[in-house]
């Protein structure tokens, strides 16, 4: 029985000293309006065990310290330029807390270089949800997330040659100079065409060859919220409506099988993974009220730091049967500067109750700002109303399919016949102006309008699809060159020497309802050296006249 209460209290002293560490150890407290930095001392605290809490507000500046014991020692990591509070050591202070505060002009490198680690993942911070993606690994690898881009990519290169550099992952879609610069460390690259979800889900293969995690996180990718950052388990991406093919495919042949859902706007979507994918799934939603009043128990909302994010935003401009050509008309508008790709489902219920279906293969690209217009090979329907269902799934990338269109659109019945034919003639690339040039041929007798697509150009070894800048008008019987404007690197002419061009063309420009496609040899168009000797012997003359002059001047003088 001795022997028993012997161990009993010693368990039971383990226990208050246990208590008491916790009570005397130290927390930081982010203060800075700039993800980044959140981001930044979020991780440095899950590198190095230590509590660290963030700022959503000047007024969360108080409410935070209710969860925090006042005799425990509390610094403030503090933004020069955007704090949320300033002088917040004083706020600490007036609160009993022996405080600290560090005020830091950018936190990244400068909580990096109070770091003993050898790993590193570099990331652009143009793409948040990228540093989302990558939080759990880095805590699972001992790896710090540095921020680079064109503009400090020297600054990164400067700290990484004083350290030593184990292993260097460059994460998502980076600046050519970054890859460049950082070549010399023989980095991993992740990179699947910018892809988010592609990338997010080889990230999380890596850490779950570290850690066999049965249970993931849920989300979107675009807030900071403590579990996402603590690295306890990996994060999965989904979608805003949608769940990407590839992301149910990698839950169904993964190790996991729970998944907690942090917040809830996607509650809609992580139904859909448990019906569909077979998980269990829970939602993280809220926190206990750090500041209860009354004996029945609140709770609060949880602490997110919310990240930039782009906004995808297309519309269904207009539904049209026309009976002339027995063509559906599917006008998409894109209402925001972002491109985006989209697939489209329409099916059709004539007057006579007949049904029938058209819709995409493959993902369409819809540049920023953009009305396209596909067509669909129909059944002749009967005179009435036509009723359709519209099914569209879209998003930034050709395998992001994440946001949704589903409604009900009344189809109108038009007659219109389009003579439009033209040729492409071939594709050429002015190196000093940084602008292909597609040279179209009007073969009809009428004005045609054209918008030109270069598909899958690999730029920096990325894939990508840009549209030319504005809808040429073509007269009849000339030929006119549509400029698209690409910035192209000596190397990526060796990577492109065919190019696979897309023009959508027709007499009405906001409705372009024909489509021809080629495979174009890439031509570097010449430097007109006869025009430049031209402006070469004029300034020469005109400072020949100048010096001509002065002398005159000076003679008389």
């Amino acid at each position: 029985m001795g022997k028993f209460n012997w161990k009993l209290h010693l368990i039971l002293v383990l226990f208050v000293f246990l208590i008491a560490e916790l009570s005397l150890a130290q927390n930081t407290i982010t203060n800075s309006e700039d993800w980044r930095d959140v981001y930044s001392a979020m991780l440095y605290g899950s590198l190095t065990s230590e509590p660290v809490s963030f700022l959503v507000s000047d007024k969360h500046g108080t409410l935070i310290l209710e969860s925090i014991p006042s005799d425990t020692e509390v610094r403030a990591f503090s933004s020069r330029r955007n704090p949320f509070i300033i002088g917040y050591k004083s706020v600490l202070e007036s609160r009993g807390y022996s405080a600290e505060e560090y005020i830091y002009d950018g936190f990244n490198l400068e909580l990096a270089e109070q770091l003993e680690v050898s790993n590193f993942i570099v990331i652009d911070d143009s793409y948040g949800y990228n540093a989302i993606s990558v939080a759990p690994y880095a805590v699972a690898s001992d790896s710090y997330v540095l921020f680079a881009d064109e503009n400090n990519i020297r600054e990164i290169d400067g700290f990484l040659s004083d350290r030593v550099v184990d292993n260097l992952l460059i994460y998502g879609h980076v600046d050519r100079d970054v890859k460049n610069t950082l070549q010399k460390y023989t980095p991993e690259i992740i990179n699947k065409d910018g892809d988010r979800f592609d990338n997010n889900i080889e990230i999380v293969k890596k850490y779950q060859e570290l850690k066999h995690a049965k249970q993931t996180i849920l989300t979107n990718g675009e807030f900071i919220e403590k579990e996402i950052m603590s690295g306890a388990e990996p994060v999965i991406f989904i979608g805003s409506n949608n769940v990407p093919d590839q992301v149910r495919e990698y839950i169904q042949g993964s190790e996991i099988d729970i998944g907690i859902l942090v917040g809830n706007e996607l509650v809609g979507t992580a139904t859909y993974i448990r019906r569909q994918v077979g998980i269990s799934v829970f939602v993280k939603f809220a926190q206990s009220a750090r500041n209860p009043v009354g004996a029945i128990s609140q709770v609060e909302a949880l602490d997110m730091f919310y990240l930039p994010t782009y906004t995808l935003n297309i519309e269904l401009d207009s539904i049209k049967y026309n009976k002339a050509t027995n063509l559906l008309e599917v006008s998409i508008l894109n209402k925001e500067d972002q491109a985006v790709y989209f697939k489209g489902t329409y099916s059709l219920t004539a007057s006579d109750g007949s049904r029938q279906a058209v819709g995409d293969l493959s993902p369409i690209f819809l540049d920023g700002n953009e009305l396209k217009t596909m067509t669909y090979e129909v059944e002749p329907m009967p005179e009435g109303d036509i009723a359709g269902d519209v099914y569209i799934i879209y998003g930034e990338s050709k395998g992001s399919m994440e946001k949704v269109i589903d409604l009900t659109f009344g189809v109108e019945t038009v007659e219109i016949f389009d003579d439009c034919e033209i040729t492409l003639d071939r594709l050429l690339y002015d190196k000093g102006k940084k602008n292909f040039y597609v040279e179209i041929e009007n073969l009809a007798d009428v004005v045609c309008y054209a918008d030109v697509e270069l598909v899958d150009l690999l730029i920096g070894g990325e894939r990508t699809t840009i549209g030319s800048q504005d809808i040429v008008e073509i007269p009849p019987g000339k030929t006119k060159q549509s400029k698209v404007k690409v910035r192209l690197e000596e190397e990526d002419f060796e990577d492109n020497p065919i190019i696979h061009v897309k023009v959508h063309y027709g007499q009405r420009e906001n409705s372009l309802v024909k489509v021809i496609e080629a495979k174009l040899e890439l031509v570097l168009k010449a430097v007109n050296y006869v025009f430049y000797t031209l402006i070469l012997v004029i300034l020469l003359l005109i400072l020949l006249i100048l010096y001509k002059r002065r002398k005159k001047k000076k003679h008389k003088i």
